[in-house]
């Protein structure tokens, strides 16, 4: 599973844990990414006794260093020998994603593609977080729906707030 401690990923993780434990389970630290970030990481793997994979994909930070090249190359490494890669992608997120189905072909990595919260909607997720005391990123709480790294998150609904400024949506790894 891939894991970048958004609010999705404290449900799908706290799934995952009950019922394959020995999941594995990686990020891609781009050397930019909040603070905050950082403590839900350290709260997930200690409340699970998870120790999660890093891809590296720091480097000079650039908005095409951090979303792009280096960052898909952090996935394409933690994706490497697996046969299929779960996501927190659902499809009120955006326009991009309102076709996401919850089994799809990664044509372009060779895999399947598993979307499990693909029709959860913002409440059902917050539903379950709050229904079994998940830690999550707390920048939610301060506006942030989808949380990236510092230098190009900004609060906003949907992913309006990724980018801002820029003609983008997507950072290169669900495309």
């Amino acid at each position: 599973m891939a894991c970048s401690f958004q609010k999705e990923e404290s449900v799908l993780i706290d799934m995952l844990m009950a019922i394959e434990p020995g999941v594995r389970v990686f990020t891609i630290d781009t050397g930019v990414l909040f603070g905050e970030t950082y403590e839900v990481w350290r709260e997930v793997e200690q409340r699970y006794g998870l120790k999660i994979e890093v891809q590296d994909a720091a480097g000079p930070w650039s908005a095409d260093n951090c979303c792009g090249e280096a960052k898909v190359a952090g996935l394409e490494r933690g994706l490497a020998g697996a046969e299929a890669w779960i996501t927190g992608v659902r499809r009120e997120q955006s326009p991009t994603r309102a076709d996401a189905r919850f089994v799809e072909r990664d044509h372009k990595r060779g895999m399947w593609k598993y979307n499990p919260l693909a029709d959860w909607t913002e409440r059902d997720v917050w539903n379950y977080i709050h229904e079994h005391d998940l830690p999550y990123n707390p920048l939610h709480d301060r506006g942030y729906a989808s949380i990236g790294c510092v230098p190009c998150t900004l609060p906003g609904d949907g992913r309006e707030g990724r980018w801002s400024g820029q003609d983008k949506s997507e950072c290169g790894l669900h495309l």
